[in-house]
């Protein structure tokens, strides 16, 4: 085949699930071709040695890949500022997408909020190719509360795009009821989980170093790893730790919006089983998922996220690490399906308290064999060959029609 991607996000950045697809797909003989943006994310600045330009355009055998301007927003961005880097890399993409999208049997949108608007209206422009978009999120990450034209005007473009696709990939269950509530048609959405980066997250033995880091006792180590935000809701993880305080350490790696929240609860609290560690490198994280005893998945109660499975289970399960989860939804289900850990209500710190203590008393036996069940179920249900098998087969079913919606 000849495959069309369209992604806001693509490698260098971390945005491994369409960088993979693009490289397995041809890997397998297809002829793929990108269309993307410059990489900013997530600092919201240009990496060192990129510069945005129109003519940008890298190739090998099989993979094209050609990159586009768009408005950059940092992190701190306004609304109005984030809605205008949307705006612009749909506008770039439109530019381009005729002529380098030109004679392609399919193409895949990795479906993001931000990439609503290029995915209502590129495929219009490339005269009506079959269309398979893989739904990562229904609602942005950082929508401010109560900003209802910010999520009117978001929602109406993923509705077109929705309504226009042949085919929609959602990367949980609850998230298709979701997607047809906003106006999919349900014969053609199907559930594809997400996959990790396989080349970084696997089992691994911990280093000196990361024990350094990551322990400090004899006591049970639950780390969160990735954005310390809004949507992860730490304060309640915070509020259990601290109820906890001679049994359980919390380590936090990484950063976000609400950090400097979340280490002022921490300081008002006093506790000091509370630590937090800087933004690490992907490459080691491995390292330091294997020093700790559990990895902690939290989802704030918000009904948007019940269909929701963060990035950071897939890459858990991945390293056979035992999960603590307090979320609802597809999340605590996939755990609690596998066996590989424990969950509770999300936003009830005494429920959280209760698992911390529950997780400590578990023998490392017990934890390991937690992980190895966690591992078992990934590679069956979520990994890169599983994921990319069920994407082409999807991608091929799609060309094959050649009658779009």
């Amino acid at each position: 085949m000849k495959v069309g991607i369209l992604s806001y996000h693509f490698p260098p950045e971390p945005a491994f699930i369409p960088g993979s697809l693009a490289e397995e797909l041809a890997a397998r003989g297809h002829e793929v071709r990108v269309l993307t943006g410059f990489p900013d994310y997530p600092g919201g600045q240009a990496y060192p040695g990129w510069r945005q330009r129109w003519r940008h355009e890298t190739r090998n055998e099989r993979l094209s890949v050609r990159r586009v301007p768009r408005y950059v927003a940092d992190g701190e961005a306004s609304t109005r500022a984030r809605l205008t880097s949307y705006l612009s890399f749909a506008g770039s993409a439109a530019l381009v997408a005729r002529r380098f999208l030109a004679g392609i049997d399919v193409l895949y949108v990795f479906q993001l909020p931000a990439t609503s608007f290029a995915a209502a209206s590129v495929p219009r422009l490339i005269g009506r190719v079959p269309t398979v978009l893989h739904v990562q999120d229904v609602l942005p990450e950082d929508a401010p509360p109560g900003d209802e034209r910010w999520t009117a005007r978001i929602g109406s473009a993923m509705a077109r795009a929705f309504r226009a696709a042949d085919r929609i990939a959602v990367t949980a269950p609850s998230m298709r009821d979701l997607v047809v509530a906003a106006g999919a048609d349900p014969e053609r959405v199907s559930v594809l989980l997400n996959w990790t980066d396989e080349r970084i997250f696997h089992p691994a033995r911990p280093s000196a170093e990361a024990r350094q880091l990551v322990r400090r006792d004899g006591r049970c180590v639950v780390m969160h790893a990735g954005t310390i935000g809004a949507r992860q809701g730490l304060e309640t993880a915070v509020r259990a730790a601290a109820a906890l305080d001679s049994t359980t350490d919390l380590v936090l790696v990484g950063s976000g919006a609400d950090e400097r929240r979340v280490r002022g609860l921490a300081a008002e609290l006093r506790a000091e089983n509370v630590r937090f560690v800087e933004r690490r490198s992907p490459l080691d994280m491995s390292d330091l998922y294997a020093a700790a005893d559990y990895q902690l998945v939290m989802l704030r109660d918000l009904p948007e996220l019940r269909g929701s499975v963060p990035g950071k289970l897939q890459a858990a399960l991945s390293c056979a690490a035992p999960v603590l989860v307090s979320a609802g939804g597809d999340t605590a289900d996939l755990v609690e399906r596998a066996r590989a850990g424990l969950s509770c209500p999300p936003e009830d710190w005494a429920s959280l308290a209760d698992r911390f203590w529950l997780a400590a008393t578990i023998p490392p036996s017990a934890r390991s064999d937690m992980g190895r069940r966690g591992r078992e179920a990934y590679l069956r249900e979520m990994s890169l060959p599983a994921g990319v098998d069920r994407m082409e087969r999807l991608l091929r079913e799609v060309a094959r029609t050649r009658t779009p919606a």
